[in-house]
């Protein structure tokens, strides 16, 4: 069947349950980013498989909402169907509550399936639809009963993640989390987030490509913590560990019947943005509700110094596999057959070669030429280009290892490229250069910090269509909150611990792409009597195209700051190259 076909099935179902407009998010039951093959059901009803969009479906229409990130994959995809584009953000274009308020009459019915949804997501929709009086039917999982060949729910094993790389025993961590639980009057805390669960407990899974968590649920309280998990993925060695940590072990399903039995005259907090509204629906009426900041999100962001010492020998193994690419790929450009998949797997097989090697952080970007204006682009048999001694490659990679998780892009001249590429390669690292070097009081966001790295662009008449900066993981999800560098608003302060990365970008469709992409720890810089200052540390190390660089564009400060990077790439790296590859390399980080 193809998208037509699948949605044409699904609103027969929607007749059948008196349902006039239906919703499939990305999402999974635990509010994922990246979900499993299980809960990928808006990649399934739709044929666009980004990792983020929403696709409504009425009686007359269909439509997906995207992002400026995946623009032209949605288009693509879409081509030959009726599923129309919806691109948020642009001028005229309605928000999901928006369509939906246009598209129900008075009365009318709009169904989800209430675990794909978290409880703020909902409190939105209700709020919009309210003064239509629409009905929301919560219970079907419409896509289950037309989706026969459905994954299922995976089943790999769990692994403790050792005190040595995680830094904080179980028992610390419940200490800062159940402080937390104290200050905020809770008897109980509910743990949906997968991240969450991995972190606390200080247990890892392979439940999520390129994701080490496990589907589970945790329920913290004053005195005991519950896991709720299919004990197909514990071993005797896992099962131990826990109980030995005093965590009772329950199954995944029972997660409802657990909320259900909260007392009355108890308490339970959670993150609206984090739980299902099928989870909120579970907890009695008549128990007090506590909703917040998400405790742990707030407590791992902030990477611990055992965190930090082991982040930065991960990047330095990064830098040696992603080196040790780049001198292959120059060495074999031309001679032999090198394409946007087997440069990507190249790549993968030198990072597998280094110590606490898990898997990819996610599916590695590797876009040639006019591919690389697709921001989110995914190479396949069918599209992928060969590469030649000329234009541009943009390469957005990552690895999980057992002492840290890696992001890195670097747009990679092959050969002759125009004045025009030249200009926007340098305009992009000016960008990246002055967000690097920038200092700051302890207070500010990434929010207020964003403008710094669009600014050359800005200046050109240019712009990205995408964030500056994320959040990192530890052998965790490569996004991470809650802090961010971007123009979306937000009131998180950027506190000293926090890894971000720095990524502007700029896009020409049809033609070429650029990013540089670095991750930075933040630092306390000084304290005098203008404030306490705060300061980025770059901890990423592999070299920045040198032909990419108009050198003329940059200042005499964005000069230092290039070829004190470099500097600082070569010395971190050369004793671990051999004598070929530190040769190459000491070229690659010359003096400009």
């Amino acid at each position: 069947m193809n998208a037509d076909n699948r949605i044409e099935q699904l609103r027969k179902l929607m007749k059948e349950k008196n349902i006039d407009a239906y919703v499939i998010p990305s999402a999974d039951a635990h509010q994922s980013e990246y979900p499993t093959e299980h809960f990928k059901s808006r990649a399934w009803v739709s044929g666009f498989t980004g990792s983020a969009g929403t696709v409504a479906v009425t009686m007359s229409r269909a439509v997906l909402f995207t992002d400026g990130r995946y623009f032209l994959q949605a288009e693509e995809q879409l081509e030959g169907t009726d599923v129309e584009l919806f691109k948020m953000g642009e001028s005229g274009v309605p928000t999901l509550e928006e369509f939906l308020k246009e598209q129900l009459n008075e009365e009318e019915t709009l169904g989800f399936d209430g675990k794909l949804f978290s409880n703020l997501e909902v409190d939105k929709i209700k709020s919009a639809l309210n003064s239509k009086n629409i009905s929301l039917s919560t219970e079907f999982d419409l896509i289950d009963e037309i989706w026969t060949d459905r994954p299922e729910l995976p089943s790999g094993e769990i692994f403790v993640h050792n005190i040595e790389f995680a830094g904080k025993s179980i028992s610390e961590k419940l200490e800062l989390i159940r402080t937390e639980m104290d200050e905020k009057g809770a008897d109980y805390y509910l743990l949906s987030a997968l991240d969450a669960v991995a972190w606390t407990l200080n247990i890892r899974g392979s439940d999520i490509p390129y994701n080490p968590v496990v589907i589970s649920y945790a329920i913290i309280g004053q005195k005991d913590v519950r896991i709720f998990i299919d004990d197909a993925k514990l071993n005797d060695d896992t099962t131990e560990y826990l109980k030995n940590n005093n965590i009772e072990i329950c199954g995944y399903n029972s997660i409802e019947k657990a909320l259900k039995s909260i007392k009355i005259d108890e308490s339970i907090y959670f993150d609206q943005s984090k739980i299902s509204e099928w989870c909120f629906n579970s907890i009695p009426i008549s128990v007090k509700k506590i909703s917040g900041e998400d405790i742990v999100e707030n407590l791992k962001a902030i990477k611990n110094e055992i965190e930090i010492e082991n982040f930065k020998n991960s990047q330095q193994r990064d830098g040696v596999a992603i080196v040790k690419f780049l001198y292959w790929l120059d060495k074999n450009i031309g001679n032999i057959e090198i394409t946007e998949i087997s440069a990507s797997d190249k790549l993968e097989e030198f990072r597998r070669e280094g110590d606490n090697y898990v898997s990819l952080s996610f599916e590695t970007i590797s876009g040639y030429k006019d591919h690389a204006a697709i921001v989110h682009y995914s190479a396949t048999k069918d599209t992928e280009y060969k590469l030649e001694n000329k234009g541009m490659l943009l390469l957005d990679s990552g690895a999980q290892y057992l002492d840290g998780t890696t992001d890195i892009t670097r747009t990679i001249v092959l050969g002759e490229i125009t004045d025009e590429e030249k200009r926007d390669f340098t305009l992009v690292l000016k960008g990246h250069i002055a967000l690097s070097k920038a200092k700051f009081t302890y207070g500010t966001t990434g929010t207020q910090l964003d403008i710094l790295a669009r600014m050359p662009l800005l200046e050109d008449g240019k712009n990205f269509r995408h964030g500056t900066g994320h959040g990192i993981g530890f052998l965790l999800s490569v996004h991470e909150g809650p802090h961010r560098i971007s123009p979306v608003y937000s009131k998180v302060k950027l506190e000293s611990g926090m890894l971000v990365t720095n990524e502007p970008g700029f896009y020409k469709d049809g033609e070429y792409g650029i990013r540089t992409e670095n991750i930075m720890l933040v630092r306390e810089d000084c304290e005098n009597e203008y404030g306490d200052f705060m300061k980025f540390e770059t901890t990423t190390l592999c070299p920045i195209d040198l032909r990419g660089i108009e050198k003329e564009l940059l200042n005499d400060g964005e000069l230092k700051w290039l070829n004190d990077y470099h500097s600082d790439v070569y010395r971190s790296l050369r004793i671990h190259l051999n004598k070929q590859e530190q040769e190459w390399l000491k070229v690659q980080t010359r003096e400009l």
